[in-house]
Protein backbone atom coordinates (compact mmCIF):
# COMPACT_ATOMS: atom_id res chain seq x y z
CA UNK A 1 0.00 0.00 0.00
CA UNK A 2 1.68 3.53 -1.25
CA UNK A 3 1.95 6.14 1.43
CA UNK A 4 -0.59 7.79 -0.45
CA UNK A 5 -3.62 5.56 -0.62
CA UNK A 6 -3.04 4.81 3.03
CA UNK A 7 -2.85 8.71 3.61
CA UNK A 8 -6.38 8.79 1.71
CA UNK A 9 -7.53 5.49 3.87
CA UNK A 10 -6.69 7.64 7.06
CA UNK A 11 -8.58 10.70 5.85
CA UNK A 12 -11.56 8.30 4.81
CA UNK A 13 -11.54 6.57 8.67
CA UNK A 14 -11.37 9.51 10.53
CA UNK A 15 -14.60 11.38 8.54
CA UNK A 16 -16.52 8.20 8.90
CA UNK A 17 -15.77 8.46 12.95
CA UNK A 18 -16.08 12.42 12.91
CA UNK A 19 -19.28 12.13 11.07
CA UNK A 20 -21.00 8.90 11.55
CA UNK A 21 -24.21 10.15 12.86
CA UNK A 22 -24.97 12.26 9.99
CA UNK A 23 -27.26 11.44 7.04
CA UNK A 24 -25.16 12.44 4.50
CA UNK A 25 -26.88 11.45 1.78
CA UNK A 26 -28.90 15.24 2.42
CA UNK A 27 -25.51 16.66 2.44
CA UNK A 28 -24.08 16.52 -0.92
CA UNK A 29 -23.60 18.89 -3.78
CA UNK A 30 -25.91 18.93 -6.99
CA UNK A 31 -23.58 15.71 -8.59
CA UNK A 32 -23.95 14.00 -5.18
CA UNK A 33 -27.27 14.69 -4.14
CA UNK A 34 -26.52 18.65 -2.65
CA UNK A 35 -29.72 20.79 -3.63
CA UNK A 36 -27.74 23.97 -5.11
CA UNK A 37 -31.00 25.97 -6.54
CA UNK A 38 -31.64 27.33 -2.18
CA UNK A 39 -29.90 29.17 0.54
CA UNK A 40 -28.86 26.89 2.99
CA UNK A 41 -27.51 26.33 6.74
CA UNK A 42 -26.06 23.84 8.98
CA UNK A 43 -27.61 22.67 12.03
CA UNK A 44 -25.82 21.25 15.63
CA UNK A 45 -25.70 18.06 13.81
CA UNK A 46 -24.02 19.04 11.13
CA UNK A 47 -26.97 18.53 8.52
CA UNK A 48 -27.89 20.75 5.57
CA UNK A 49 -31.07 22.79 6.67
CA UNK A 50 -32.75 24.26 3.57
CA UNK A 51 -33.88 28.65 4.42
CA UNK A 52 -35.12 31.19 2.77
CA UNK A 53 -33.37 32.88 0.60
CA UNK A 54 -30.70 35.59 1.89
CA UNK A 55 -30.22 37.09 -1.51
CA UNK A 56 -31.27 37.35 -4.83
CA UNK A 57 -29.84 38.36 -8.17
CA UNK A 58 -30.14 42.28 -8.90
CA UNK A 59 -28.57 42.46 -12.32
CA UNK A 60 -25.91 40.36 -14.29
CA UNK A 61 -23.26 43.02 -16.01
CA UNK A 62 -21.19 42.02 -19.33
CA UNK A 63 -18.39 43.66 -20.83
CA UNK A 64 -21.54 44.74 -23.72
CA UNK A 65 -23.67 46.33 -21.37
CA UNK A 66 -20.78 48.78 -20.48
CA UNK A 67 -20.45 49.63 -24.44
CA UNK A 68 -17.00 47.95 -24.50
CA UNK A 69 -15.66 47.27 -28.21
CA UNK A 70 -13.22 44.43 -26.45
CA UNK A 71 -15.14 41.87 -24.00
CA UNK A 72 -13.42 41.22 -20.80
CA UNK A 73 -10.85 38.59 -21.19
CA UNK A 74 -9.71 36.34 -17.57
CA UNK A 75 -10.42 39.26 -15.22
CA UNK A 76 -8.58 38.21 -12.53
CA UNK A 77 -10.00 40.88 -9.35
CA UNK A 78 -12.33 43.19 -8.91
CA UNK A 79 -12.13 46.21 -5.92
CA UNK A 80 -15.15 48.51 -4.47
CA UNK A 81 -14.74 51.96 -3.22
CA UNK A 82 -18.13 53.97 -2.34
CA UNK A 83 -20.10 53.27 -5.21
CA UNK A 84 -17.23 52.95 -7.91
CA UNK A 85 -15.58 49.22 -9.10
CA UNK A 86 -12.57 48.81 -10.17
CA UNK A 87 -12.08 45.40 -12.51
CA UNK A 88 -8.44 44.06 -13.93
CA UNK A 89 -9.23 42.92 -17.10
CA UNK A 90 -6.30 41.11 -16.98
CA UNK A 91 -5.76 39.35 -20.58
CA UNK A 92 -6.67 42.46 -22.12
CA UNK A 93 -3.95 44.50 -19.95
CA UNK A 94 -6.34 47.36 -18.70
CA UNK A 95 -8.39 48.14 -15.59
CA UNK A 96 -12.08 49.04 -15.92
CA UNK A 97 -13.97 52.15 -14.08
CA UNK A 98 -17.58 51.49 -13.13
CA UNK A 99 -19.50 53.03 -11.05
CA UNK A 100 -23.16 52.84 -9.70
CA UNK A 101 -26.09 55.38 -10.35
CA UNK A 102 -28.52 56.44 -7.95
CA UNK A 103 -30.69 54.06 -9.85
CA UNK A 104 -28.60 51.43 -8.98
CA UNK A 105 -27.53 51.25 -12.47
CA UNK A 106 -23.67 50.35 -13.35
CA UNK A 107 -21.60 52.73 -16.58
CA UNK A 108 -18.68 52.51 -17.57
CA UNK A 109 -16.37 55.69 -16.70
CA UNK A 110 -13.07 55.26 -18.15
CA UNK A 111 -10.36 52.50 -19.60
CA UNK A 112 -7.49 52.82 -17.43
CA UNK A 113 -4.78 51.46 -19.41
CA UNK A 114 -1.86 53.73 -19.62
CA UNK A 115 0.05 55.82 -16.93
CA UNK A 116 1.26 59.41 -16.76
CA UNK A 117 4.98 59.75 -16.50
CA UNK A 118 6.56 56.56 -15.96
CA UNK A 119 7.82 53.51 -18.49
CA UNK A 120 6.68 51.54 -19.55
CA UNK A 121 3.44 52.88 -19.55
CA UNK A 122 0.83 50.52 -20.27
CA UNK A 123 0.27 47.02 -18.26
CA UNK A 124 1.39 44.03 -18.67
CA UNK A 125 -1.25 41.56 -17.10
CA UNK A 126 -2.31 42.82 -14.04
CA UNK A 127 -3.94 41.00 -11.22
CA UNK A 128 -4.79 43.36 -8.46
CA UNK A 129 -6.16 46.90 -8.07
CA UNK A 130 -6.75 48.72 -4.74
CA UNK A 131 -7.90 52.58 -4.52
CA UNK A 132 -7.60 53.71 -1.00
CA UNK A 133 -9.46 57.02 0.38
CA UNK A 134 -7.48 59.64 -1.19
CA UNK A 135 -8.28 57.87 -4.31
CA UNK A 136 -4.94 56.78 -5.29
CA UNK A 137 -4.79 53.51 -7.47
CA UNK A 138 -2.58 51.10 -6.70
CA UNK A 139 -1.91 48.29 -9.39
CA UNK A 140 -0.39 44.64 -9.28
CA UNK A 141 1.28 45.07 -12.67
CA UNK A 142 2.56 41.36 -12.32
CA UNK A 143 4.29 40.54 -15.74
CA UNK A 144 5.70 44.05 -15.41
CA UNK A 145 7.23 42.73 -12.01
CA UNK A 146 6.01 45.84 -9.46
CA UNK A 147 3.09 47.55 -7.78
CA UNK A 148 2.46 50.87 -9.52
CA UNK A 149 0.71 53.69 -7.73
CA UNK A 150 -0.67 56.57 -9.48
CA UNK A 151 -3.20 59.19 -8.04
CA UNK A 152 -6.67 59.52 -9.78
CA UNK A 153 -5.86 61.34 -12.95
CA UNK A 154 -3.74 58.76 -13.55
CA UNK A 155 -0.02 60.37 -13.04
CA UNK A 156 2.53 58.33 -11.49
CA UNK A 157 3.59 58.56 -8.01
CA UNK A 158 5.97 55.41 -7.20
CA UNK A 159 6.00 51.82 -7.60
CA UNK A 160 7.07 48.81 -5.72
CA UNK A 161 9.50 46.99 -7.10
CA UNK A 162 11.73 43.87 -6.57
CA UNK A 163 13.30 43.95 -2.99
CA UNK A 164 17.09 44.25 -3.09
CA UNK A 165 17.59 43.12 0.61
CA UNK A 166 19.34 39.40 1.64
CA UNK A 167 15.98 38.20 2.77
CA UNK A 168 14.54 38.07 -1.12
CA UNK A 169 15.50 35.68 -2.92
CA UNK A 170 17.51 37.41 -5.93
CA UNK A 171 17.15 34.39 -8.19
CA UNK A 172 12.50 34.99 -8.32
CA UNK A 173 11.11 37.57 -10.23
CA UNK A 174 8.87 39.34 -8.35
CA UNK A 175 5.73 38.49 -9.42
CA UNK A 176 2.56 40.56 -7.51
CA UNK A 177 -0.62 39.17 -7.84
CA UNK A 178 -2.53 40.41 -4.52
CA UNK A 179 -2.46 43.49 -3.01
CA UNK A 180 -4.09 45.62 -0.24
CA UNK A 181 -2.90 49.00 1.76
CA UNK A 182 -3.78 50.47 5.29
CA UNK A 183 -4.70 53.46 6.44
CA UNK A 184 -0.50 54.25 6.98
CA UNK A 185 -0.23 53.87 3.14
CA UNK A 186 2.00 50.49 3.86
CA UNK A 187 1.65 48.45 1.01
CA UNK A 188 1.13 44.78 1.47
CA UNK A 189 1.75 42.58 -1.79
CA UNK A 190 1.22 38.69 -2.47
CA UNK A 191 3.50 37.29 -4.60
CA UNK A 192 2.82 34.32 -6.73
CA UNK A 193 6.73 32.61 -6.37
CA UNK A 194 7.18 33.86 -2.88
CA UNK A 195 6.60 31.77 0.10
CA UNK A 196 7.69 33.82 3.34
CA UNK A 197 4.57 35.45 3.53
CA UNK A 198 3.13 39.00 2.27
CA UNK A 199 5.58 40.99 0.72
CA UNK A 200 5.64 44.53 2.95
CA UNK A 201 6.49 47.59 2.04
CA UNK A 202 6.51 51.28 3.73
CA UNK A 203 4.42 54.07 2.05
CA UNK A 204 7.77 55.35 1.25
CA UNK A 205 7.86 52.13 -1.21
CA UNK A 206 10.82 50.89 1.62
CA UNK A 207 10.94 47.18 1.81
CA UNK A 208 10.72 46.49 5.50
CA UNK A 209 10.06 42.15 5.21
CA UNK A 210 7.49 39.49 4.99
CA UNK A 211 4.68 38.95 7.42
CA UNK A 212 2.20 36.24 7.93
CA UNK A 213 4.33 33.02 6.47
CA UNK A 214 1.91 30.25 6.09
CA UNK A 215 3.50 27.75 8.83
CA UNK A 216 5.16 24.83 7.05
CA UNK A 217 2.81 22.05 6.44
CA UNK A 218 3.47 17.67 5.26
CA UNK A 219 1.99 14.65 5.26
CA UNK A 220 3.59 12.86 7.88
CA UNK A 221 4.09 9.70 5.90
CA UNK A 222 6.02 11.63 3.73
CA UNK A 223 8.13 13.27 5.70
CA UNK A 224 9.29 9.66 7.37
CA UNK A 225 9.98 8.44 3.72
CA UNK A 226 11.81 11.06 2.79
CA UNK A 227 13.54 11.39 5.82
CA UNK A 228 14.83 8.19 6.56
CA UNK A 229 13.93 5.56 3.17
CA UNK A 230 15.02 8.13 0.71
CA UNK A 231 18.55 8.38 -1.01
CA UNK A 232 19.96 11.93 -0.86
CA UNK A 233 19.51 11.88 -4.42
CA UNK A 234 16.12 11.60 -4.20
CA UNK A 235 15.44 13.90 -1.55
CA UNK A 236 17.22 16.29 -3.54
CA UNK A 237 14.82 15.28 -6.36
CA UNK A 238 11.67 15.46 -4.07
CA UNK A 239 9.66 18.54 -3.27
CA UNK A 240 10.92 20.80 -0.35
CA UNK A 241 8.53 21.05 2.36
CA UNK A 242 7.89 24.90 2.19
CA UNK A 243 4.62 26.89 3.73
CA UNK A 244 1.90 27.14 0.78
CA UNK A 245 0.83 30.84 0.03
CA UNK A 246 -2.41 32.35 0.09
CA UNK A 247 -5.50 32.50 -2.96
CA UNK A 248 -6.56 36.31 -1.91
CA UNK A 249 -6.17 38.85 0.76
CA UNK A 250 -8.29 41.71 1.83
CA UNK A 251 -8.19 44.65 4.33
CA UNK A 252 -10.83 45.57 6.80
CA UNK A 253 -11.51 48.40 8.12
CA UNK A 254 -9.53 48.15 11.02
CA UNK A 255 -6.20 46.82 9.33
CA UNK A 256 -6.81 43.66 9.57
CA UNK A 257 -5.84 41.44 6.54
CA UNK A 258 -8.42 38.43 5.80
CA UNK A 259 -6.36 35.60 3.93
CA UNK A 260 -7.92 32.59 2.31
CA UNK A 261 -5.59 29.72 1.43
CA UNK A 262 -5.89 27.00 -1.05
CA UNK A 263 -3.78 24.96 -0.88
CA UNK A 264 -3.86 22.36 1.37
CA UNK A 265 -4.59 18.73 2.09
CA UNK A 266 -8.29 17.89 2.95
CA UNK A 267 -7.66 15.83 5.71
CA UNK A 268 -6.47 18.46 7.26
CA UNK A 269 -9.46 20.59 6.93
CA UNK A 270 -11.45 18.74 9.44
CA UNK A 271 -8.87 19.30 12.14
CA UNK A 272 -8.57 22.80 11.14
CA UNK A 273 -5.31 22.50 10.52
CA UNK A 274 -5.68 24.20 6.80
CA UNK A 275 -7.10 27.14 8.14
CA UNK A 276 -8.63 28.18 4.52
CA UNK A 277 -9.63 31.46 6.15
CA UNK A 278 -7.36 34.03 8.32
CA UNK A 279 -7.60 36.79 10.04
CA UNK A 280 -3.92 38.78 10.02
CA UNK A 281 -3.07 40.67 13.08
CA UNK A 282 0.07 43.01 12.91
CA UNK A 283 2.80 40.51 13.05
CA UNK A 284 1.04 37.89 11.30
CA UNK A 285 -0.65 35.94 13.39
CA UNK A 286 -4.16 34.48 12.94
CA UNK A 287 -6.59 36.18 15.32
CA UNK A 288 -9.56 34.95 13.43
CA UNK A 289 -12.62 34.15 15.91
CA UNK A 290 -13.93 30.77 15.60
CA UNK A 291 -17.03 29.84 18.22
CA UNK A 292 -18.97 27.72 16.26
CA UNK A 293 -18.79 23.42 16.18
CA UNK A 294 -17.25 24.01 12.66
CA UNK A 295 -14.44 25.91 11.41
CA UNK A 296 -15.15 28.53 8.84
CA UNK A 297 -14.17 26.03 5.75
CA UNK A 298 -17.18 26.54 3.65
CA UNK A 299 -18.87 22.97 2.58
CA UNK A 300 -18.88 20.14 5.43
CA UNK A 301 -18.70 17.67 3.18
CA UNK A 302 -17.42 16.54 -0.26
CA UNK A 303 -15.83 13.53 -2.37
CA UNK A 304 -12.16 13.65 -1.32
CA UNK A 305 -9.63 13.90 -4.80
CA UNK A 306 -11.90 15.10 -7.47
CA UNK A 307 -11.55 18.45 -9.42
CA UNK A 308 -15.35 19.39 -9.03
CA UNK A 309 -15.99 17.76 -5.96
CA UNK A 310 -13.49 18.65 -3.41
CA UNK A 311 -13.86 20.56 -0.84
CA UNK A 312 -14.64 24.56 -1.24
CA UNK A 313 -11.85 26.57 -2.24
CA UNK A 314 -12.69 30.01 -1.13
CA UNK A 315 -10.58 32.44 -3.62
CA UNK A 316 -11.73 35.24 -2.55
CA UNK A 317 -13.13 37.17 0.34
CA UNK A 318 -14.42 40.37 1.50
CA UNK A 319 -15.67 42.04 4.60
CA UNK A 320 -18.61 44.12 5.87
CA UNK A 321 -17.15 47.11 7.46
CA UNK A 322 -20.62 47.84 9.42
CA UNK A 323 -20.97 44.27 11.22
CA UNK A 324 -17.88 42.47 10.68
CA UNK A 325 -19.34 39.79 8.59
CA UNK A 326 -17.42 38.34 6.17
CA UNK A 327 -18.23 36.73 3.00
CA UNK A 328 -16.16 33.99 1.11
CA UNK A 329 -16.27 32.75 -2.31
CA UNK A 330 -15.78 29.18 -3.27
CA UNK A 331 -14.87 28.03 -6.94
CA UNK A 332 -15.58 24.53 -6.69
CA UNK A 333 -19.14 24.53 -6.52
CA UNK A 334 -19.75 28.50 -6.68
CA UNK A 335 -21.06 29.17 -3.23
CA UNK A 336 -20.86 32.43 -1.40
CA UNK A 337 -20.66 30.98 2.13
CA UNK A 338 -21.24 34.38 4.97
CA UNK A 339 -20.34 34.61 8.55
CA UNK A 340 -20.30 36.52 11.97
CA UNK A 341 -18.09 37.33 13.46
CA UNK A 342 -17.77 34.80 15.62
CA UNK A 343 -17.03 32.42 12.74
CA UNK A 344 -20.76 31.20 13.03
CA UNK A 345 -21.88 30.81 9.26
CA UNK A 346 -25.19 32.71 8.33
CA UNK A 347 -25.68 31.37 5.13
CA UNK A 348 -24.47 29.64 1.63
CA UNK A 349 -25.81 29.53 -1.73
CA UNK A 350 -24.96 29.63 -5.40
CA UNK A 351 -23.86 26.99 -7.67
CA UNK A 352 -22.09 26.57 -11.13
CA UNK A 353 -23.40 26.68 -14.38
CA UNK A 354 -24.31 29.09 -17.13
CA UNK A 355 -27.89 30.48 -15.75
CA UNK A 356 -28.52 33.77 -14.34
CA UNK A 357 -26.87 33.63 -10.50
CA UNK A 358 -24.24 30.70 -11.24
CA UNK A 359 -20.72 30.81 -11.74
CA UNK A 360 -18.83 29.15 -14.53
CA UNK A 361 -15.52 30.33 -13.16
CA UNK A 362 -15.90 32.63 -10.20
CA UNK A 363 -12.77 34.33 -9.12
CA UNK A 364 -13.50 37.52 -7.24
CA UNK A 365 -16.23 38.81 -4.22
CA UNK A 366 -16.39 42.41 -3.12
CA UNK A 367 -19.39 44.56 -1.63
CA UNK A 368 -21.48 47.38 -1.35
CA UNK A 369 -23.22 48.12 1.11
CA UNK A 370 -24.82 44.93 1.73
CA UNK A 371 -24.43 43.93 -1.92
CA UNK A 372 -22.55 41.23 -3.05
CA UNK A 373 -20.52 41.48 -6.91
CA UNK A 374 -19.30 38.15 -7.75
CA UNK A 375 -17.06 38.29 -10.87
CA UNK A 376 -16.49 35.14 -13.42
CA UNK A 377 -13.52 35.04 -14.86
CA UNK A 378 -14.64 32.73 -17.92
CA UNK A 379 -18.14 34.63 -18.49
CA UNK A 380 -16.18 38.10 -18.05
CA UNK A 381 -18.74 39.00 -16.09
CA UNK A 382 -20.19 40.53 -12.67
CA UNK A 383 -23.47 39.27 -10.97
CA UNK A 384 -24.62 41.79 -8.44
CA UNK A 385 -26.38 40.52 -5.28
CA UNK A 386 -28.97 41.48 -3.12
CA UNK A 387 -30.06 40.82 -0.03
CA UNK A 388 -33.60 40.20 0.58
CA UNK A 389 -36.00 40.53 3.83
CA UNK A 390 -34.64 37.43 5.62
CA UNK A 391 -31.03 38.30 4.42
CA UNK A 392 -31.39 42.30 5.80
CA UNK A 393 -33.02 40.88 9.17
CA UNK A 394 -30.08 38.92 10.25
CA UNK A 395 -27.53 41.79 8.87
CA UNK A 396 -29.97 44.01 11.32
CA UNK A 397 -29.98 41.60 14.46
CA UNK A 398 -26.09 41.49 14.07
CA UNK A 399 -25.61 45.18 13.95
CA UNK A 400 -28.06 45.75 16.73
CA UNK A 401 -26.57 43.69 18.74
CA UNK A 402 -22.70 44.97 17.97
CA UNK A 403 -24.37 48.66 19.13
CA UNK A 404 -25.71 47.37 22.22
CA UNK A 405 -29.40 47.73 21.23
CA UNK A 406 -29.68 44.08 23.05
CA UNK A 407 -33.63 44.35 23.02
CA UNK A 408 -33.64 45.32 19.07
CA UNK A 409 -31.43 42.41 18.56
CA UNK A 410 -33.65 39.86 20.31
CA UNK A 411 -36.54 41.53 18.37
CA UNK A 412 -34.79 40.96 14.85
CA UNK A 413 -33.64 37.49 15.68
CA UNK A 414 -37.12 36.72 16.33
CA UNK A 415 -38.22 37.67 13.24
CA UNK A 416 -35.86 35.21 11.58
CA UNK A 417 -36.89 32.38 13.39
CA UNK A 418 -40.26 33.59 12.15
CA UNK A 419 -38.98 32.65 8.01
CA UNK A 420 -36.50 29.56 9.45
CA UNK A 421 -37.68 27.68 12.53
CA UNK A 422 -33.96 26.01 11.89
CA UNK A 423 -32.08 28.76 12.00
CA UNK A 424 -29.68 28.02 15.41
CA UNK A 425 -27.77 31.59 14.91
CA UNK A 426 -31.42 33.43 15.60
CA UNK A 427 -31.71 31.25 18.98
CA UNK A 428 -27.96 32.25 19.88
CA UNK A 429 -28.70 35.78 18.77
CA UNK A 430 -31.58 35.79 21.18
CA UNK A 431 -29.82 34.08 23.88
CA UNK A 432 -26.96 36.62 23.57
CA UNK A 433 -29.22 39.70 23.98
CA UNK A 434 -31.14 38.22 26.86
CA UNK A 435 -27.55 37.62 28.65
CA UNK A 436 -26.45 40.85 28.32
CA UNK A 437 -29.93 42.08 29.91
CA UNK A 438 -28.85 39.89 32.61
CA UNK A 439 -32.08 37.52 31.69
CA UNK A 440 -29.92 34.60 31.79
CA UNK A 441 -32.50 31.59 32.65
CA UNK A 442 -34.19 32.69 29.78
CA UNK A 443 -30.90 33.21 27.77
CA UNK A 444 -29.90 29.48 29.23
CA UNK A 445 -33.25 28.21 27.34
CA UNK A 446 -32.45 29.93 24.07
CA UNK A 447 -28.61 28.43 24.04
CA UNK A 448 -30.16 24.89 25.14
CA UNK A 449 -32.66 25.08 22.43
CA UNK A 450 -29.55 25.81 19.96
CA UNK A 451 -27.38 22.95 21.56
CA UNK A 452 -24.74 25.76 22.05
CA UNK A 453 -23.60 24.43 25.29
CA UNK A 454 -20.20 27.22 25.78
CA UNK A 455 -23.09 30.05 25.68
CA UNK A 456 -25.38 27.64 28.03
CA UNK A 457 -22.75 27.38 30.53
CA UNK A 458 -21.55 30.98 30.68
CA UNK A 459 -25.13 31.89 31.08
CA UNK A 460 -25.04 29.64 33.87
CA UNK A 461 -22.04 30.78 35.42
CA UNK A 462 -23.15 34.12 36.11
CA UNK A 463 -26.70 33.37 36.86
CA UNK A 464 -25.10 31.20 39.66
CA UNK A 465 -23.17 34.60 40.53
CA UNK A 466 -25.96 36.85 40.58
CA UNK A 467 -27.99 34.08 42.99
CA UNK A 468 -25.45 33.68 45.25
CA UNK A 469 -24.73 37.60 45.66
CA UNK A 470 -28.70 38.21 45.88
CA UNK A 471 -28.98 35.78 48.74
CA UNK A 472 -25.26 35.90 50.42
CA UNK A 473 -27.59 37.35 53.33
CA UNK A 474 -29.56 34.10 53.92
CA UNK A 475 -26.98 31.58 53.51
CA UNK A 476 -24.79 33.35 56.33
CA UNK A 477 -27.75 33.37 58.57
CA UNK A 478 -27.84 29.61 58.14
CA UNK A 479 -24.46 28.72 57.73
CA UNK A 480 -24.24 30.54 61.40
CA UNK A 481 -27.72 28.66 62.31
CA UNK A 482 -25.55 25.63 61.32
CA UNK A 483 -22.65 26.88 63.60
CA UNK A 484 -24.74 27.68 66.58
CA UNK A 485 -27.96 25.77 67.11
CA UNK A 486 -25.25 22.34 67.59
CA UNK A 487 -23.33 24.25 70.06
CA UNK A 488 -26.47 25.83 71.54
CA UNK A 489 -28.29 22.55 72.18
CA UNK A 490 -25.05 21.00 73.63
CA UNK A 491 -25.13 24.13 76.30
CA UNK A 492 -28.42 23.57 77.03
CA UNK A 493 -27.89 19.56 77.31
CA UNK A 494 -25.11 19.85 79.45
CA UNK A 495 -26.48 22.78 81.76
CA UNK A 496 -29.81 20.19 82.07
CA UNK A 497 -27.30 17.18 83.33
CA UNK A 498 -26.14 19.80 85.97
CA UNK A 499 -29.33 20.38 87.52
CA UNK A 500 -30.68 16.80 87.18
CA UNK A 501 -27.29 15.71 88.81
CA UNK A 502 -27.44 18.61 91.66
CA UNK A 503 -31.29 17.46 92.54
CA UNK A 504 -29.84 13.95 92.99
CA UNK A 505 -27.28 14.70 95.12
CA UNK A 506 -29.49 16.74 97.24
CA UNK A 507 -31.91 13.85 97.39
CA UNK A 508 -29.07 11.43 98.74
CA UNK A 509 -28.23 13.84 101.42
Amino acid sequence: MTVKVMHRLLALIMTVIMFASININTALAADDGYPTTYTYNYDYWGDVRESADAYRVDQMIYGADLGLDTLMKKPQSMFVRNRDVYVCDTNNNRILHLTRSEDNQFSLVRIIDTIQGCEPATFNQPYDVFVDEAENIYIADTYNGRVVMMDKDLNFIRDYTKPSDSTFDQSLSFMPSKIVVDVSGRVFVLATNVNKGLVKFEADGTFTGFVGANKVTYNFFDYVWKMYFSTKEQRAQQESFVPTEYANIYMDQDSFIYATNTTFDEYDLLWDAAQPIRRLNGIGNDILIKNDRYPPIGDLYWIEGSVTLGPSKLVDITVMDENDIYVAIDQTRGRIFGYDSQGIMLWAFGTTGNNEGAFNSAIAIDHMGTDLLVLDQNEGSITVFTPTEYGNLIYDASAAYLKGDYDGSAEKWEDVLKMNANYNLAFIGIGRALMRQEKFTEAMEYFEMANDRENYGRAFRLYRKVWVEENILWMVVALVAVMIIPLVRRSIKKMRMEVEAYERNQVSK
